[in-house]
C-alpha cells in the first residue's frame, strides 16, 4: 500500500505540470497572435500610405497637367519671340457672326484668318511708341495689373476708375506728348490698316478705325475690377459690336520683359500662341473664328496696343490729335 500512497503525489505532480504546459503554449499562441495582428495592421498602414502618396502623386500631376494646358500649354506656337517673321498668314473658316450685322461688300470678312509680322514696325519705332505708353500711363494707372490708356478718347485708368485725361490735365498734356509722338502713331495705324488690308484682299480705303483702340501695360498685381480680369476667353465682335479686324502691336519682349501675356487662340482641340516682341504685329478677324484670351502676366511688364478697324462708316473714329 505504501507504494501506492508514493505515487499519489508523483500522478499530482505530474498532472500539474502538464497543465503548467499548456498555460504556457497558450500564453505563447496568444503573443504570436497578437504579433501576427499587429505585423498585419502595420503592413495595412504601410500600403495605405504607398497608397497615399502614390494618389498625391498622380493627382498632383493631373492639377499640374490641368494648369499648365490651362494657363500656358498649346500645341502650337504660331510666332516665337526669338524669330523674326516676314510674313506668317492661318486662313480659318468664316463663323456666322457677321451675319448679325450690316454687310459691306469689298470689306465684311469673307476670307478669315490670322497673321504675324515683323516687318511692318522696326523695334526702334516700337520702343518710341512705348515711351509714349510709358509717360501717358505715368499720369495714373489702374490698382490692379491692367492698366489703360486711349488717346483717342482720352481715357486713362486712375485706380478703380478712367478719367479722360485731356480736361484732367488740360494743356499741361501738351507737356507729355508731342505732336511728332502723335505723328509716328497715326503713321503705325496707317501701315498696320494696309497691312490688314493686303492680308485680306481688301480695299484699305474701306475700313475705318474704330473704338476702342487702346495702349495697355499689364503687370501681375492681383485685379481690383473686372476692368483688370484681361485674362478671359473673348470674341472682339461678340464683345465690341463694330469691330470686323483687330490687331495688336507688341512694345516689349516675351521672356525679357515679362513671363507669361502670351496671346491665345482657343481653337477646338488645340490652342495656338503669339509670343510677344517689340515690333511684331498680330491680326485677325474679329469674329468667333477667333475666340481668344491672354494669359496672365506672371512677372515684368507687358505693353502692346490694341487698334481695331469695322467696315461700318457710321462706326469710325478720327486718328488722335494732340489739342
Amino acid at each position: 500500500m505504501a507504494p501506492q500512497r508514493r505515487a499519489g503525489p508523483k500522478a499530482a505532480e505530474s498532472g500539474g505540470g502538464s497543465a503548467g504546459t499548456w498555460a504556457d503554449r497558450g500564453e505563447r499562441r496568444r503573443l504570436s497572435s497578437v504579433r501576427k495582428s499587429r505585423a498585419h495592421q502595420e503592413s495595412r498602414r504601410k500600403w495605405l500610405k504607398v497608397a497615399f502618396l502614390v494618389s498625391s502623386a498622380v493627382l498632383l500631376s493631373l492639377l499640374s497637367w490641368s494648369y499648365l494646358v490651362s494657363e500656358d500649354g498649346v500645341a502650337e506656337v504660331l510666332a516665337h519671340y526669338s524669330e523674326s517673321l516676314q510674313d506668317r498668314f492661318i486662313e480659318v473658316p468664316c463663323s456666322e457672326d457677321y451675319d448679325s450685322h450690316k454687310r459691306f461688300e469689298g470689306c465684311t470678312p469673307r476670307k478669315c484668318g490670322r497673321g504675324i509680322t515683323d516687318t511692318v514696325i522696326t523695334r526702334e519705332e516700337a520702343e518710341r511708341i512705348r515711351r509714349i505708353a510709358e509717360r501717358g500711363l505715368s499720369l495714373g494707372g489702374s490698382d490692379g495689373g491692367a492698366s489703360i490708356l486711349d488717346l483717342h478718347s482720352g481715357a486713362l485708368s486712375v485706380g478703380k476708375h478712367f478719367v479722360n485725361l485731356y480736361r484732367y490735365f488740360g494743356d499741361k498734356i501738351q507737356e507729355v506728348f508731342t505732336e511728332e509722338d502723335f505723328q509716328l502713331y497715326r503713321d503705325v495705324r496707317r501701315r498696320i490698316q494696309q497691312t490688314i488690308a493686303q492680308a485680306f484682299g481688301i480695299s484699305s480705303s474701306s475700313m475705318y478705325l474704330t473704338k476702342p483702340t487702346f495702349f495697355s501695360r499689364i503687370n501681375s498685381t492681383e485685379a481690383k475690377t473686372t476692368h483688370d480680369e484681361y485674362w478671359h476667353p473673348h470674341i472682339d465682335k461678340v464683345t465690341y459690336g463694330s469691330f470686323d479686324y483687330t490687331s495688336l502691336l507688341y512694345l516689349s519682349d516675351y521672356t525679357e520683359d515679362f513671363g507669361g501675356g502670351r496671346f491665345v487662340f482657343m481653337d477646338v482641340g488645340a490652342n495656338k500662341t503669339v509670343e510677344p516682341r517689340a515690333g511684331r504685329v498680330s491680326f485677325f478677324t474679329s469674329g468667333s473664328e477667333n475666340l481668344h484670351r491672354v494669359e496672365k502676366v506672371r512677372w515684368g511688364t507687358r505693353y502692346a496696343i490694341t487698334i481695331s478697324f469695322t467696315c461700318n462708316p457710321d462706326h469710325g473714329i478720327e486718328d488722335p490729335v494732340l489739342t
